[in-house]
C-alpha cells in the first residue's frame, strides 16, 4: 500500500474481478467522458455475460489501483500486439489525482509490456487531454506525428520505446 491505495492485477479467472473492473469502468466513463472515445451509455447496458466477455481477454492486463476501502480509484489497461502493446482506459478518479496512482498505474503495464518482450508501448489520447499528455510525457512518452481516428474524434498517438 502507498498513498492510500494498492495496485491489483485482475484476471478473467476470478469471479470477484470482473465486477470491480465493471466498477472502475463505469466511474470512469462517468467522471470524464472527455478522456474516451466511448461513451458511457455504450457500457452501461448489459448484464454479467455481457461485461464478462469484455474482460475475457486472457492475453491482455487489467490493473486497479483501490483504496484501503476497497473501492476502485484508478485503472489501466494493456492489450499486446504484434511487437507493440497498447496502453488503453487510463483513468484516476478525482479524490486519488496528485497521489501517483496514473505514475503506478503506468509503470504496472510497462512492466507487463516488457515481460511479454514488447519493444514498444503505443497509446492513443483524445484531443484536450492536457493531463493525461502530460503523464505519457513524463513517462517517457513521444507524439509520433501519427493521428487515429476514433469514432469521429482524432486521437494523438503515442509511444514509448522499451528497452530489455
Amino acid at each position: 500500500m502507498s498513498a492510500g491505495f494498492a495496485l491489483r492485477v485482475l484476471t478473467p479467472g476470478d469471479p470477484a474481478d470482473w465486477p470491480l473492473w465493471r466498477e472502475a469502468r463505469l466511474a470512469a466513463l462517468a467522471d470524464a467522458p472527455h478522456a474516451f472515445k466511448v461513451r458511457l451509455a455504450d457500457w452501461s447496458a448489459g448484464g454479467e455475460e455481457v461485461w464478462r466477455a469484455r474482460f475475457a481477454r486472457v492475453d491482455a492486463v487489467h490493473v486497479l489501483a483501490v483504496a484501503a476501502d476497497g473501492r476502485p480509484v484508478g485503472m489501466a489497461g494493456g492489450v499486446p500486439g504484434d511487437g507493440v502493446s497498447e496502453l488503453r482506459s487510463v483513468w484516476v478518479g478525482p479524490a486519488a489525482r496528485g497521489q501517483g496512482v496514473g505514475d503506478r498505474l503506468l509503470a504496472a503495464v510497462e512492466a507487463w509490456a516488457r515481460g511479454r518482450g514488447s519493444a514498444a508501448l503505443r497509446l492513443a489520447v483524445l484531443p484536450g487531454n492536457t493531463a493525461a499528455v502530460a503523464l505519457y510525457r513524463r513517462h517517457g512518452f513521444a507524439d509520433t506525428g501519427d493521428a487515429h481516428d476514433a469514432s469521429g474524434a482524432t486521437e494523438r498517438v503515442m509511444v514509448k520505446r522499451l528497452t530489455a
